[in-house]
C-alpha cells in the first residue's frame, strides 16, 4: 500500500508513522525503515494498546510459556536491542512502556474513524471508503497471540460496523454506488453478518434497485439456512416486505 493513503493527523510529514497493516514496519517521510525482527511484537502491542502498559504485564503478554523471570529477562534484552538498533517508537521505564509519544499508527486512524461513524460525529472526509479497510479487518494477520487475536477482532467489529454506518450515510447523500460498495466490503468480510447484509438491502432499495435488494435477502435466506439452519430475522424480512422462512 502507498504510504500516501494513509494521511497523518495534523499532515506531518517528518512524523514517524508505524504501520501494522502489512506491517510492521515504519515510514517517515514516505522513507520506509523495516524493524528488528525481534522487536516487532513488542512495538505492536504498546501501539494497539494505545495506553502506557506495567512491564510485568507486557513482559507476560509476549512470553506467557515461560516463568516471569524469564519473561522479564526476555523484556529487558528486547528493550536493549532496540535502543542498539535505533529504533525510537517505544518509550520504557523501570515499571512500564509506552508507544513514543508522537508516533502515527496506521490501526489508530482507522479505529478513530470508525469511531466517529458509529458514535455520529462523522466528518465529511469520513465519508469514502477507505482505502486501508480491508487490511482493517484483518490486523497483523498470522499472529495467534491472545493479545493479537482480541485487538485483531475488535478492531474488525469497529470497522465492520462502521462500513455498515457508512453505507447508510452515503445513500442518505444520494452516493448510491459508493453505498453499495461500502455494504458489499462488510458483507464479503462476513457473509452471515446480518446487519452488513441489511445495509447492502437498504442501499440497494434506496436507489431503486428493488431486484437487487430481493436477490440479496433470497442468497442470504439460502445461505444462513445452509450454514445454521436458520432463517433472517423479522427486521431483515420486513425491509422488503417478506415474511421469515426456511428453504
Amino acid at each position: 500500500m502507498d504510504v500516501a493513503e494513509l494521511p497523518l493527523a495534523g499532515n506531518d510529514a517528518d512524523r514517524p508513522y508505524l504501520h501494522l497493516f502489512g506491517g510492521p514496519f515504519v515510514t517517515v517521510g514516505g522513507d520506509r525503515t523495516d524493524l528488528p525482527e525481534g522487536c516487532k511484537r513488542l512495538i505492536a502491542l504498546v501501539a494497539v494498546r494505545r495506553l502506557r502498559i506495567d512491564r510485568t504485564v507486557v513482559a507476560g503478554a509476549l512470553w506467557p510459556a515461560v516463568s516471569d523471570r524469564r519473561a522479564a529477562g526476555n523484556l529487558r534484552s528486547v528493550l536493549w536491542r532496540m535502543r542498539s538498533t535505533g529504533v525510537g517508537l517505544v518509550d520504557a521505564d523501570n515499571n512500564s512502556v509506552a508507544l513514543r509519544a508522537g508516533v502515527a499508527v496506521d490501526a489508530h486512524i482507522a479505529g478513530d474513524w470508525a469511531r466517529r461513524l458509529i458514535e455520529g460525529h462523522v466528518r465529511a472526509s469520513d465519508l469514502a471508503l477507505m482505502p486501508w479497510c480491508d487490511e482493517a479487518l484483518d490486523l497483523l494477520p498470522g499472529w495467534y497471540d491472545d493479545w493479537a487475536v482480541h485487538e485483531r477482532e475488535r478492531l474488525r467489529q469497529r470497522v465492520l460496523h462502521a462500513l455498515e454506518d457508512l453505507s447508510r450515510h452515503l445513500a442518505a447523500a444520494g452516493r448510491f454506488a459508493e453505498a453499495v460498495e461500502a455494504a458489499l466490503v462488510a458483507v464479503g468480510a462476513d457473509p452471515l453478518r446480518e446487519s452488513a447484509q441489511r445495509a447492502l438491502i437498504q442501499a440497494h432499495m434506496a436507489e431503486g434497485n428493488l431486484v437487487a435488494a430481493f436477490r440479496t435477502y433470497d442468497a442470504y435466506r439460502t445461505l444462513i439456512h445452509s450454514e445454521l439452519g436458520a432463517a433472517p430475522s423479522p427486521l431483515m424480512a420486513a425491509l422488503i416486505g417478506r415474511t421469515p422462512r426456511h428453504g
